[in-house]
């Protein structure tokens, strides 16, 4: 039975603080810290008048114009599992390939466990979407919060229109809905988040559909931080998931459940010793200029693939540099911190240069060096793939130092002629989890 009563759950975003390009490779690991940026989702039934029946899923996103989904479904043959529809919402609505792979694949699964298989409908339901305000640039405000002190914002623009900061809005909104799919039409002894098996479920579930949503097989370190927060993050091989048909192919079910249940997947994610020191925290300061992350990785390996020597030398070096950074800042070495994120940053460089990639670019060089110097800024890098949109920074977590980088990014941002502002967001060490509903009063009725 669904749950009768509304359930939230949110997951968090992601920043690879270290091994951006690395954790590509199941050899080398990636650094990776959740966000205290959440996207929820709020499910709840829709009730519907005695004797009528109806077979809809509804997803909205009501901080953005035009932003809902009407779903219909139906079991596909020859163990296809659930092929989900877009219904005709009007003209303006634009389809979310996230939201609706993430919908054959969790209702697929949910159809096939034991408690759900003498039964394959649904009861109608909504899912409600709500994005921490970090997720997006707010131009018009500088600091993020002056003109929209409110949690969420709402948007003078469609979702496609509008232009994200780069926090892994799509593996959060993924882990999320997925989450909330399990939590609200199986019983807990079925799925439960806030247990171990529970999170190894929702892992392997939300890393497939997102791969499948995106059309490639990613790092999924985006997805591991979603559903466990900050982690020490080692790839799971891509050929797991070649055996999975497309949703509603036949023998999409029986061999989703497969993956999910049984597959070994020989990822590693490790907790212990991740961590930041005390009175310190990671900080993200928006600079409103998107990169191109995918033709950045596709040159970057063509890189590595023509000079295999060359760059397996580089990659090794900074690997090292990249577990000497995790151990200094578990230990709470803060005085070691800002020569071994300027290590880090100097091979990244060099890889850059010898691949033709604007990794660190040169305005974002004289972005840090001059963060680098501001009061209780210890460094900071280009997080991930690099490029022209981020950096985050590790700082001091006390309202003198905030108000030094604000300032300081204001003034740079008259001078230099760009658009830079610090996030409120800082990195957290939880992943996902259950939320109370009264976080969204005004949102969900």
């Amino acid at each position: 039975m669904p749950s009768p009563v509304p359930t939230a759950v949110s997951a968090p975003g992601k920043v690879l603080l270290a091994g951006g390009y690395l954790v590509l490779d199941s050899d080398y690991a990636g650094l990776v810290f959740g966000l205290s940026a959440r996207i929820s989702i709020v499910a709840r039934e829709i009730r519907t008048s005695p004797g009528v029946q109806l077979s809809e899923i509804v997803v909205d996103s009501p901080q953005f114009q035009n932003a809902q989904w009407r779903y219909g479904y139906h079991l596909a043959p020859e163990d296809g599992g659930i092929k989900v529809t877009q219904l005709h919402s009007g003209a303006n609505t634009d389809n979310n390939p996230f939201v609706e792979v993430t919908l054959s694949y969790a209702l697929s699964y949910i159809a096939n466990t034991a408690s759900r298989r003498a039964s394959q409908s649904f009861s109608p339901a909504q899912f409600t979407i709500l994005a921490d305000n970090d997720y997006y640039s707010q131009p018009h405000s500088m600091t993020g919060n002056e003109k929209n002190p409110t949690r969420f914002a709402k948007f003078p623009t469609t979702l496609k229109g509008a232009n994200k900061t780069g926090l892994g809005s799509s593996a959060a909104l993924v882990t999320s809905l997925t989450a909330s799919l399990l939590t609200h039409y199986l019983p807990e002894s079925d799925f439960d988040i806030a247990t171990d098996a529970g999170k190894l479920k929702l892992h392997n579930l939300a890393q497939a559909a997102h791969c499948a949503a995106q059309g490639k097989v990613g790092s999924g370190f985006d997805v591991a931080a979603a559903v466990y927060g900050s982690c020490r993050y080692q790839r799971f091989s891509p050929d797991i998931l070649k055996s999975i048909p497309e949703a509603g192919a036949p023998g999409f079910a029986p061999a989703l459940a497969k993956l999910i249940d049984e597959t070994k997947w020989d990822t590693e994610i490790v907790k212990d010793g991740v961590s930041v020191p005390p009175g310190t925290a990671l900080r993200m300061c928006d600079v409103d200029c998107g990169s191109q992350t995918v033709s950045m990785v596709k040159k970057v390996l063509q890189w590595r693939e023509s000079n295999p020597a060359e760059s397996k030398k580089l990659w090794d070096d900074l690997q090292e540099r990249n577990v000497k950074l995790g151990t200094i800042l578990s230990e709470n070495r803060l005085d070691e911190v800002k020569g071994a994120v300027a290590d880090i940053r100097e091979l990244i460089r060099a890889m850059g240069s010898q691949s033709g990639v604007p990794i660190e670019p040169e305005s974002q060089t004289s972005l840090l060096d001059a963060l680098t110097d501001v009061e209780g800024v210890y460094n900071g890098v280009v997080p991930g793939a690099g490029g022209f949109d981020a950096v985050v920074l590790v700082m001091k977590d006390d309202e003198a130092t905030e108000k030094r980088v604000k300032d300081f990014v204001a003034n740079w941002s008259k001078e230099k002629g760009g658009q830079v502002r610090l996030l409120g967001v800082k990195g957290e060490m939880e992943g996902v989890r259950k939320e109370s509903i009264k976080e969204y009063d005004g949102w969900v009725s």
